[in-house]
C-alpha cells in the first residue's frame, strides 16, 4: 500500500477551516473492483492515487535511475476537490536524489472519465498522466530543479493484479480500500538528468488505490514494499501498518507468480526483519534502511537494500507544517528454494518518529 501521511493533509485543511475528520460518504465499496471503471477518478473520493515507481536503465551506458511519479486526488469535506502531484528521481551513480511536488485546489470536481487525462502546473512546468489499463504516458519537468524531466510510455508486461483476489484489500479491522496494480510495466522513453537527455528502458510498478483516508491518522505509520524479481518473473507486495500509540500491527501482501497466479499473504505468511537503520541529517528522523523478507510458502529469503540511504522527501504544505517520508530505489538479492535470485524494489516508509 502507498500513502502520503494523510494526517498532515488533514492538518492542512484544519488550518484552512475544514473539519478534522474526513467524510467518507462518497467512497466506493464493492465486492470486487470493476475494471476499467475503477481506473477513472471516483467522484468526491476521500483519497485516491495513481502511483508509479521503478528502475530504468540508460540504453547507452547501462546506468540505472529510479522514478517516482504520482497523482493524488482527495476531497476532505465532500465538496472541494484537491490534487497533489509528487515527482522524484534517484541517481545512484552521483548519489543524487531530487524531488518536486505541487498541492492545488481544483476548479471543480475531477470527472470520472477514461482514458485518464490528469495534469498539474507548477510555475512554467506542466506534469501530465494520460492513458489507461497499463498503457500510460508520463511527462513532466521539475520546476524546482533545472534539467530533471521524464517522458515515458508504458505497456503491460503482465496482466493486472487484483490484491486480495478482489481488488479490495482488508487492513485488519482498520479499513478496507480498493487496490489493484500493474506490477510490471515495460517502459521506454527519456529521462533528463542534470540537463542530459538519456534514452531509457526498464519496468515500472503501478498502484491504483482509492478510499485511502480510513487507514490514516497521526499515530499510524506505514511500511510498503514492491519487489520485481528477474528470474523467476515474480512480483511481491508487502505492507505493515502500525499504530505507534496502541502497538497494533497489521500486515499483508500479495505474491504474483510467473504462471500469473496470485496468492494473498496474511501476516503469518511472511516475515519482515529490519537489518539496519538510517538517521536523516535533514530531519533527524530514524528510518529502517535494510530489510530481510521471507515468504516460506513460496521459498523466498530476500534482502532488500537501498541504492543510497538519502531518499527522504520533505513536503512543505503551509507555513509551519511539513510532512516527511522516505521512498526509495532498492536492490534485491537472496534465494528462491535455495537458488540465487535478484531483482528490483521500491520501498515507502511513512510517519516515523525520531
Amino acid at each position: 500500500m502507498k500513502n502520503l501521511l494523510l494526517a498532515s493533509l488533514i492538518l492542512l485543511f484544519a488550518a484552512s477551516g475544514c473539519a478534522l475528520k474526513p467524510t467518507r460518504q462518497h467512497d466506493v465499496f464493492n465486492e470486487r473492483a470493476e475494471l476499467p471503471r475503477e481506473e477513472a477518478a471516483h467522484e468526491r473520493n476521500s483519497l485516491e492515487w495513481w502511483y508509479f515507481t521503478g528502475h530504468l536503465r540508460d540504453k547507452a551506458t547501462g546506468e540505472t535511475f529510479g522514478v517516482e511519479y504520482v497523482f493524488f486526488h482527495f476531497n476532505i469535506n465532500g465538496k472541494r476537490d484537491w490534487q497533489m502531484v509528487n515527482f522524484a528521481l534517484t541517481d545512484p551513480q552521483q548519489k543524487q536524489f531530487r524531488y518536486d511536488y505541487k498541492v492545488t485546489r481544483l476548479p471543480g470536481l475531477l470527472p470520472a472519465t477514461l482514458p485518464l487525462n490528469l495534469s498539474a502546473r507548477k510555475k512554467n512546468e506542466t506534469w501530465t498522466l494520460t492513458g489507461q489499463e497499463g498503457r500510460y504516458h508520463l511527462r513532466g519537468r521539475m520546476a524546482e530543479h533545472a534539467g530533471q524531466a521524464i517522458d515515458l510510455t508504458t505497456t503491460p508486461a503482465k496482466p493486472v493484479l487484483l490484491h486480495n483476489g478482489t481488488g479490495y484489500e482488508n487492513y485488519g479491522d482498520v479499513a478496507r480500500a480498493g487496490y489493484y496494480s500493474y506490477p510490471r510495466l515495460a517502459t521506454t522513453g527519456t529521462l533528463e538528468i542534470d540537463g542530459k537527455v538519456r534514452q531509457v528502458e526498464g519496468e515500472l510498478w503501478y498502484d491504483r488505490q482509492w478510499n485511502g483516508t480510513s487507514v490514516m491518522g497521526k499515530n499510524i505509520g506505514w511500511d510498503w514494499f514492491s519487489v520485481q524479481l528477474d528470474e523467476p518473473r515474480t512480483e511481491l507486495m508487502a505492507y505493515q501498518l502500525f499504530d505507534r500509540k496502541s502497538d497494533l500491527v497489521v500486515s499483508g501482501g500479495t505474491h504474483y507468480g510467473p504462471d500469473l497466479n496470485s496468492q494473498h499473504l496474511n501476516a503469518a505468511d511472511f516475515q519482515l526483519e529490519v537489518l539496519d537503520y538510517w538517521t536523516s541529517p535533514h530531519t533527524k528522523l530514524r528510518y529502517p534502511n535494510k530489510w530481510r523478507l521471507r515468504v516460506p510458502s513460496q521459498g523466498y529469503d530476500l534482502t532488500i537494500t537501498p541504492v543510497m540511504p538519502d531518499q527522504e522527501l520533505t513536503l512543505k504544505l503551509i507555513a509551519g507544517l511539513k510532512m516527511h517520508y522516505w521512498e526509495g530505489m532498492c536492490r534485491v538479492e537472496g534465494t528462491h528454494h535455495g537458488q540465487p535470485v535478484k531483482g528490483n524494489s521500491y520501498v515507502e516508509i511513512t510517519n516515523r518518529g525520531k
